[in-house]
């Protein structure tokens, strides 16, 4: 949106005093044209910005100019990198609302203007329906390890035992309303349901992080590995071209979107889909409701198919 990129811009500018319009536009990935419409846009809305031509000019602040955004505290940093939804489970909710106060009095009138329009047009609510994921109670001292690099002692569930586990705890990650913990444990690199961890006593050491960790790649890498290693299953389906979306959402999971793109329709126009399932059970409940789904293979997942089928009609029976 304009006004990110207008904040983006002024706080360029505030890190550096002098930029030329090239480098604005490489650092935030827009054309030179944009970055000289904004320019004009800070300049009308009275942020004292002038420009320079020549070999050594650019865009430049007037000397000893600041706006208030630069008086934003490490918390409020940090409150306003998580967001909404995670900020408050952290513990950070009023420090995200006093970040949001000042990073809103330090924009010039117009940009305001437009963030307010869009608080009044546009919400995020991140939480499922009918099954609301509790805040875990631990999750701010763990939050806490994780900014200071604190190692720490785990008492974590598995199973009916709950097990020690020293780690060093690298970041958290929200995904759909439920708090995971990516640590490193004997050198390996793991992830703990935070709803599992039953104790967290910090110690008094901290630890290096590894060189190159990235907890988006990591993230990203292992939940695709999860979900693959959840599927041991191989099917054959053959689906209605109308009932793609009803597969989707029954089995759901970005290998599902993959097996879809990749399946070609056949003569009559029903698609032959390759698809991984976590399991023969698991399956047969998820596709009972797929209508005119058709199981090729293997035989125990049609005859389970068939069976729930044949008992739902019997149910159902109008005798």
């Amino acid at each position: 949106m304009r006004s990110s990129r207008l904040l983006a811009l002024l706080m360029a500018l505030q890190r550096t005093g002098t930029a030329t319009a090239p480098q604005l536009a490489e650092e935030l990935e827009v054309s030179v044209r944009t970055i000289y419409r904004d320019v004009a846009a800070l300049q009308e809305a009275g942020v004292p910005l002038y420009t320079v031509p020549g070999a050594g000019g650019g865009v430049r602040l007037v000397d000893g100019w600041r706006s208030s955004i630069e008086g934003l505290t490490s918390d409020e940093v940090r409150a306003l990198a998580v967001g909404g939804g995670p900020a408050a489970d952290l513990g950070l909710g009023s420090v995200l609302a006093v970040a949001r106060s000042k990073l809103r009095s330090g924009l010039p009138a117009p940009v305001r203007a437009e963030l307010d329009l869009v608080a009044e047009r546009f919400l995020l609510d991140a939480s499922a329906w009918f099954r609301p994921e509790p805040t875990p109670p631990l999750l701010a001292d763990l939050a806490e390890a994780v900014w200071r690099a604190a190692r720490i002692d785990l008492g974590y569930q598995r199973g009916g035992r709950v097990r020690s586990r020293r780690v060093d705890p690298l970041g958290l990650v929200d995904k759909a309303n439920v708090w995971y913990l990516v640590a490193r444990h004997r050198g390996s690199i793991r992830t703990y349901r935070v709803s599992r961890i039953r104790s967290v006593r910090r110690r008094p050491e901290s630890f290096e992080r590894p060189a190159g960790f990235d907890l988006a790649d990591y993230w990203h890498a292992a939940a695709a590995e999860f979900d693959a290693d959840l599927r041991r299953v191989e099917c054959e389906l053959v689906v209605p071209s109308g009932s793609v979306g009803a597969l989707r959402r029954a089995v759901p999971g970005d290998l599902t979107g993959t097996a879809v793109e990749a399946a070609v329709p056949g003569d009559d126009g029903r698609l032959r889909v390759s698809l991984r399932v976590e399991s023969v059970e698991v399956a047969a409940d998820q596709l009972v409701g797929v209508w005119g789904v058709e199981v090729v293979a293997p035989v125990e997942l049609r005859a389970r198919l068939a069976a729930h089928g044949h008992a739902l009609a019997t149910a159902n029976h109008c005798g």
